[in-house]
């Protein structure tokens, strides 16, 4: 099959954003491709000239948030935060992204896409990739945690990472749905609360 066309830069973005706000507000299965084909003036021919399907467009979504943070967005590696203060450095890491979630709402609208109804969910999909990214980045963190003698190590490391993604991925659906009613205060609050339960969890006695 050959390689489908680019749109220029603008359409793209135009196209993606309102790509993105119809998967998050009506679910992927749900997810009208008229509708958001019309909200920026193309036709369905003009649509499949560049993607194959509403799936394909789904993973131009993930990609275009996934690369556009990358560079905006600084996650330390890992492997730094093998030091005496690492959970001083995991609150310090949690309070830098929420500030660039204050102040680009990209961020907010890169999380809101892992709770789309039936997403996608093949493993070759974007989001599963990136899934796949964040359980490896989390792996070494929790790693660099008990190497450094801040994470107890009496617990299987998998078991560990299930506990930590089971805490995050519940509090920030929490939030996401409650986005409207939380201000910057409240979601400072909430990120710190969420490393004390961590901690809770997870510090070495």
């Amino acid at each position: 099959m050959g390689s489908k066309a680019v749109l220029p830069p603008e359409r793209r973005r135009e196209l993606l954003g309102f790509a993105m706000e119809e998967f998050v507000r009506h679910g992927f299965g749900h997810a009208s491709l008229n509708r958001i084909i019309r909200s920026c003036g193309m036709s369905k021919s003009s649509f499949y000239h560049y993607y194959e399907s509403k799936e394909a467009l789904f993973d131009a979504v993930v990609n275009g948030l996934t690369g556009e943070l990358r560079d905006a967005v600084k996650v330390p590696d890992p492997d730094s935060l093998a030091v005496p203060g690492f959970w001083a450095e995991v609150t310090r890491m949690s309070d830098d992204l929420m500030g660039a979630a204050a102040v680009d709402c990209r961020l907010i609208d890169f999380w809101r896409l892992f709770y789309v109804p039936d997403a996608p969910a093949g493993d070759d999909g974007s989001l599963a990739r990136v899934k796949r990214g964040i359980d490896d980045w989390l792996g070494r963190a929790l790693a660099a945690g008990r190497a450094a003698g801040a994470v107890r190590d009496d617990l299987p490391p998998s078991l560990q990472g299930e506990l930590t993604l089971a805490t995050l991925w519940t509090i920030n659906a929490w939030a996401l749905r409650h986005l409207e009613e939380t201000d910057i205060a409240e979601g400072q609050r909430l990120a710190h609360l969420q490393i004390d339960l961590l901690r809770g969890l997870l510090a070495s006695r």
